[in-house]
């Protein structure tokens, strides 16, 4: 049976809209917001209305009515931390979120999708939620008494990737093993052990590989030097972390196009640095082939880098030995939405109940050692 799915993932300046027929794409659209639209409203949650207005109308400017749509399903931000997999939005849900403190539309998602559903009497969806945290103990564990490692990466596509290689290689997504590199603007890898990310970096924290935009992992005592040093900025050292380091910070430029331009060019500075990314890459593929105990079944590559055959080329020559390398370049987030639903809607996956739990509330056993503020 084919079903009509609405999806949709509200960002800072746009919100991103698609309606799917099955798993074929009607439309998609980035509704993009006006600046002087958004300043008229003091809190992200105060722009409910005028988001869902504007949903409505690219609806209608496509030809499709609420009424047309079996399921709704979304990008819903302040849900977790939680397991992986597909929630039921219902008013717990938009209530959690609305009051998580948190000032970012993506909070929006929960709220709008739930009206939609109770307008037309659907179903409305998370599908693995950008807090899925589903990381294993030992994985959290950090030399630095108090700071510990938690799950923020790109888990939408990178279970969605992880789903479709199981498919390509002709098993399901829980019967295997799966190591995920989504390297785009920012950039994870992640461990996939039988349908659970058990361990990943951090992408909000600046962990792992350095990415287009954001530094990685680097030595502590430079960083400590650097924020004690006179005139040093918190603003501008976090701007490193997510902003303006990686590519950006070494090249001037995060357009993967532009930089093996200059390669091509002779630029010798340009190619150690882009091929230092794929190698950082690589050795976080292979140390999760140890977590694995080398039991991999597929290596993914996806994210916008992804299509570049330097990168790919680079980064697989240095993990095929694992397992086979599976490239699905960019993103399927919306994609991965609607598929959720489907499977929600043909009883393929368990929908659960949010209850508000998170999925990992710190140790029990350290003492009275407390989370350090970062």
């Amino acid at each position: 049976m084919s079903y009509k799915i609405l999806t949709l993932s509200p960002g800072s300046t746009s919100t991103k809209v698609a309606v799917f027929d099955g798993t074929e794409a009607l439309f998609r659209l980035n509704v993009t917001h006006p600046s002087e639209e958004l300043a008229k409203y003091d809190m992200a949650a105060d722009q409910f209305e005028y988001r869902k207005g504007t949903i409505l109308s690219a609806l209608e400017g496509n030809g499709v009515r609420l009424a047309d749509i079996d399921a709704f399903s979304g990008y819903c931000g302040a849900m977790g931390p939680t397991v992986g997999g597909i929630f039921a939005i219902d008013r717990k849900v938009c209530d959690h979120v609305l009051d998580a403190g948190v000032n970012h539309p993506a909070i929006l998602g929960a709220p709008l999708l739930y009206a939609f559903a109770r307008e037309v009497g659907r179903p409305a969806y998370a599908v693995n939620q950008p807090d899925t945290d589903e990381l294993c103990d030992v994985a959290r564990i950090t030399g630095w008494p108090g700071v510990y490692r938690k799950s923020h990466v790109h888990c939408l596509n990178q279970k969605e990737c992880a789903i479709r290689c199981a498919a390509e290689l002709g098993m399901g997504y829980e019967d295997g093993n799966f190591i995920v590199a989504h390297v785009g603007g920012g950039l994870s890898v992640a461990c996939h052990e039988r349908g659970r990310m058990v361990d990943t970096n951090d992408v909000l924290e600046g962990a792992g590989p350095f990415a287009p935009n954001r530094c990685g992992d680097v030595p502590a005592k430079p960083v400590v030097r650097m924020a004690f040093a006179e005139g040093a900025q918190r603003k501008q050292m976090d701007g490193v972390v997510g902003k303006t380091g990686g590519l950006v910070g070494l090249l001037g430029t995060d357009d993967a196009r532009k930089i093996l331009a200059r390669i091509e060019q002779g630029d010798a500075w340009a190619e150690v640095v882009y091929d230092a990314m794929a190698y950082q890459v690589s050795k976080y593929v292979a140390g999760f082939a140890a977590v694995l105990k080398g039991k991999v079944d597929g290596i993914v590559l996806t994210g916008g880098v992804s299509h570049d055959p330097r990168f790919v080329s680079y980064v697989t020559e240095r993990v095929e030995w694992i397992a086979p390398v599976k490239v699905y370049a960019g993103d399927f987030e919306m994609d991965a939405l609607a598929s959720g639903a489907i499977r929600a809607l043909d009883g393929e996956e368990p929908v659960m109940a949010f209850t508000g739990e998170p999925s990992w509330k710190g140790f029990s056993m350290d003492g009275a050692i407390a989370d350090v503020e970062a």
